[in-house]
């Protein structure tokens, strides 16, 4: 078809022991290899795409409410998230001038593949729903729609943001 009107990015890993230990104890490897995926894997995905986007393009990935903030036993993705986010918003800078807008979505608590690999993930959820101004998880639906806006053209004045789709969890102390 020769071009590209979205792609997203939604990949992430970090071995076992380095994910369930002390961010402080993370291994240099495993450290290396859930940056080599969960991160680096979006710049590369970036650079392949970018000369198949066309202006009015965009580039999706997801994060979580973990990179802005500590989040107990999401341990070393949330350092891995946080730089996600850094290079969506470099990424943002860097193909603006082409026409291709950058974000990342970052759900609240999602009952996932991926989640279950995260420690005590069932406290986290309870404590989402018990925090959140609406007093609810989110479903992968509203997720999706937020995707449809960012990637139609209702969402065309922004880019390098990241996008909350959590039922207001991230506004909470």
């Amino acid at each position: 078809w020769g071009r590209l009107d979205f792609i997203v990015h939604s990949i992430a890993y970090a071995p076992r022991d380095d994910l369930h230990g002390r961010v402080i104890d993370c291994s240099l490897a495993g450290f290396q290899q859930a940056m080599r995926v969960s991160c680096f894997s979006f710049i590369e995905m970036a650079r392949l795409a970018e000369p198949l986007m066309r202006p009015g393009g965009v580039m999706l990935t997801m994060s979580y409410y973990g990179a802005d903030k500590v989040v107990s036993n999401y341990n070393i993705m949330g350092p891995v998230k946080a730089a996600l986010q850094a290079t969506t918003r470099y990424l943002a800078a860097e193909l603006g001038e082409a026409g291709v807008r950058v974000y990342a979505v970052s759900p609240g608590p999602l009952k996932t593949r991926a989640a279950s690999g995260i420690a005590a993930f069932d406290e986290l959820v309870a404590d989402a729903v018990a925090r959140s101004p609406a007093g609810r998880l989110v479903d992968i639906a509203e997720v999706g729609r937020t995707v449809a806006f960012l990637v139609g053209g209702s969402a065309s004045g922004m880019t390098g943001d990241t996008i909350y789709v959590d039922a207001g969890l991230h506004n909470m102390a």
